[in-house]
């Protein structure tokens, strides 16, 4: 069998070559972390050379960048339509707006436990809660934003009451990474995990947002 030359992608994968060399990064530096991951071990992972992921992602810092830019292109795509139909929801009474809050909360569920190295890269990121703080505002801020709009924008419609909406989603948001990180060390019983969680989630919206009372 001819050698594969360096730099050209494996033959059993035709993704293009910058998708694979984030793919491979994204693993990796959710595994170790930024420090103990170099640009060798990426193009090893990827099946490149170090010069094709430096043309196609540039330095350490920009690769580790451009991994935080790929998930958190893919987290927006599975949000959008959720939140827009939540959005629309809200003329629609309390009730059809709890609905969507559930439908919306379901999405972000199953984006995490289908996509579980998206929290282990994050959680990489936080242990060093001062360095790559700029990664925040760029890729975790604009989503928080948005679901925080949401609920300003309910209260405000009298669909429910929410006096913290900052506080109610980055709470939401660590309960659901948490929830990850279980179902990695529970492998066996992930299905009971997931219906279990699925349900607190549920009962604590409900119980955030009751309904009102006549």
């Amino acid at each position: 069998m001819p050698r594969r030359r360096p730099g050209r992608p494996r033959r059993d994968d035709q993704r293009p070559t910058r998708d694979l060399v984030l793919a491979a990064a994204t693993a990796l530096f959710a595994e170790r972390g930024f420090d103990a991951v170099s640009v060798r071990d990426v193009a090893a992972a990827a099946g490149v050379d170090v010069a094709t992921v430096a043309h196609h992602t540039g330095a350490k810092a920009q690769l580790y960048d451009a991994c935080f830019a790929r998930v958190f292109a893919a987290e927006r795509e599975a949000l959008e339509a959720a939140g827009e139909r939540a959005g629309a929801a809200l003329a629609a009474g309390p009730a059809d707006a709890l609905r969507a809050l559930h439908d919306l909360v379901d999405v972000f569920v199953d984006f995490l436990e289908d996509r579980p190295e998206t929290t282990a890269l994050w959680l990489r990121r936080w242990l060093e809660p001062q360095r790559h703080a700029e990664l925040d505002q760029r890729y975790a801020a604009p989503l928080y934003a948005q679901v925080e709009r949401l609920l300003a924008a309910a209260a405000e419609a009298g669909a429910l009451t929410e006096p913290a909406p900052h506080v109610t989603v980055r709470s939401l948001v660590w309960a659901v990474h948490g929830h990850v990180v279980a179902l990695a060390a529970r492998a066996g019983s992930a299905a009971r995990e997931r219906r279990e969680f699925r349900a607190f989630v549920h009962r604590l919206l409900d119980g955030l947002y009751p309904p009102a009372t006549p």
